[in-house]
């Protein structure tokens, strides 16, 4: 194997890995985003909240659920892409051959667009979750403070 073709199979296992490590990040996150909205309700319905309250708690609860979906689309599958093995389910076995042996930089290039929008939707609903979280601080300062 060719220097080139070294770097070419290296960069497409990088690429991969840091698909596998998003989706990784995004499920763990995703199972704190599920936790943290289940303890805020369960604490939050036994507790008389003021209005103030209610309306920062409300906002933070929503931002946590935009939160959750952001991270359900980041994992959701793309089966109608152009690289990996939505492609290759719709080749032959000769094509398949052709295919990867002869454009593994168009596969590198179209998985690194994927990569990358998966980490701008684990970013943005990183930065949801951290507003939401500090809305229900805030709401629970609010509740025990006795604001109106």
């Amino acid at each position: 194997m060719s220097a080139p073709e070294k770097n070419l199979s290296a960069a497409h296992a990088e690429v991969k890995a840091e698909i596998a490590r998003t989706d990784a990040k995004t499920a763990l996150l995703l199972a704190f985003v599920g936790a943290l909205l289940a303890g805020t309700w369960t604490v939050a319905r036994d507790l008389p909240l003021n209005p103030a309250a209610s309306v920062v708690g409300g906002c933070g609860l929503a931002l946590l659920i935009g939160a959750a979906g952001l991270l359900l689309r980041s994992v959701r599958p793309n089966l109608s892409g152009r690289h990996g093995f939505p492609l290759w389910a719709t080749l032959t076995a000769e094509e398949i051959t052709t295919t990867v042996g002869g454009d593994l930089a168009a596969d590198i290039a179209g998985l690194s667009r994927l990569a990358v929008a998966k980490y701008t939707g684990l970013r943005r609903a990183v930065d949801l979750t951290l507003t939401g979280g500090a809305l229900l601080i805030l709401a629970a300062l609010l509740t025990l403070g006795g604001a109106a």
